[in-house]
């Protein structure tokens, strides 16, 4: 599946991309400056805090996890920093941590008690007691595995953190980001940047407290939740379009003039009696996807149902016309033809004649528009009278606008 770079990016970049930038530069200053120093103690446990009230009230249990396995990994890393073996515990922990932070991102949430989270458990505590084992033997292999030297690189070019466990932090980095690639969300981009955050802090050589940089993925990962909670409640799940209290939010905002479209699919219920409630959903994501193409400044959202909403701030009636009419042209004129068993889930570099069992159908949608006027003052009479725009393009024969 292909998706526009806006759609693909910008929810990976902003905000947990901004949040690693931010971060990256903030802390690896020389001195911090004296009016954050008295919030630097309070900022990890409150991040904690914070995070595992959102992963209780949101039922994320991967928030939980995650948080929680920064919080075990930053305490055994200061424990172990001042002891003589600190050195062989902190490439035990830093092999360890992204592997875990992988295992954590490729969960799925099904509740706060479930078998996933207890196997989780379990394979923590089994490399908690295989971390102890190897601690207190002092393991001569595994001690030279953690400082083994895959490529040669000068004094000055020598990562704080061993190379072994660079590479694999780099490998999993690379896992979080085909994730996000195959589900762009922001609670998986924020996996990556956490990751990213982890692996900066590591290489930092006399740089801040790792806890600063520990403190900072939580953050990260507790952005990446409230973001995704926010695209589920202003978002249609299906269409990916923004949702009716969007729409409202929108229109309250606007205030000047504005002209509000509605727009209905042609015997919506046809296709799903006929062909099934499965190529109906096809029926509405290709509408919706061609109705997010819109031009002059026109604003999609999925009103309810089979039907759509457009808006275009501080546009006239009659100059959004137009827009709308290559709308309607634009989807009539588009071939669908409904995924059947054998149809590949992506879309294939040379398209295929339609087959005998898979016909193309045709697509139609009327659309009514309405302008706030002074005796259209609110947005409810807007919409109202957009509305009954669209029933009068139905009873005219569909495939049509009015205003």
């Amino acid at each position: 599946m292909t998706f526009p770079l806006r759609k693909l990016f910008y929810p990976f970049l902003v905000p947990n991309g901004l949040l690693f930038a931010g971060a990256a530069l903030f802390l690896s200053r020389g001195t911090l400056p004296e009016k954050v120093l008295p919030f630097l103690d309070i900022f990890p446990p409150a991040v904690l805090g914070m995070a595992l009230l959102l992963g209780w009230r949101f039922n994320c249990s991967r928030l939980l996890h995650a948080v929680l396995l920064l919080f075990i990994v930053d305490r055994g890393l200061d424990y172990f920093a001042a002891g003589i073996s600190g050195p062989f515990s902190t490439a035990l922990l830093s092999v360890a941590l992204p592997l875990n932070l992988v295992a954590v991102a490729l969960f799925r949430e099904r509740g706060m008690v479930n078998r996933g989270g207890a196997a989780w458990g379990t394979l923590l505590v089994a490399q908690f007691l295989g971390g102890s084992w190897l601690y207190a033997q002092q393991s001569e292999p595994a001690l030279a595995w953690l400082n083994y030297r895959i490529v040669a690189l000068p004094p000055q070019l020598t990562p704080a953190l061993g190379q072994p466990a660079l590479a694999i932090f780099v490998v999993c980095l690379l896992l979080l980001g085909v994730r996000y690639y195959l589900r762009p969300a922001a609670l998986e981009a924020s996996f990556f940047w956490a990751g990213a955050t982890l692996l900066f802090g590591l290489l930092q050589r006399g740089g801040q407290p790792l806890t600063l940089y520990f403190a900072a993925a939580g953050l990260i990962l507790l952005i990446g939740v409230i973001e995704t909670s926010h695209f589920m409640a202003y978002r249609d799940e299906l269409t990916g379009l923004p949702e009716r209290r969007a729409l409202n939010e929108t229109i309250a905002r606007l205030g000047g003039r504005y002209t509000v479209a509605m727009l209905d699919i042609d015997h919506f219920k046809k296709f799903n009696d006929t062909h099934g409630h499965d190529v109906g959903d096809q029926v509405l994501k290709m509408v919706a996807a061609k109705l997010a193409t819109v031009s002059g400044g026109g604003k999609t959202f999925r009103y309810g149902g089979e039907e759509f909403s457009v808006i275009f701030p501080r546009t006239a009636v009659e100059d959004a016309l137009p827009h709308l009419e290559r709308l309607r042209e634009t989807i009539a004129a588009a071939r669908f033809i409904p995924r059947g068993k054998d149809r590949p889930k992506k879309k294939p570099k040379q398209a295929a004649t339609a087959g005998r069992h898979t016909p193309a159908l045709s697509v139609t949608i009327s659309i009514g528009a309405a302008e706030k006027k002074p005796r259209l003052t609110t947005a409810a009479q807007v919409i109202k009278a957009a509305d009954q725009a669209l029933y009068r393009a139905k009873n005219a024969g569909r495939n049509r606008v009015c205003a």
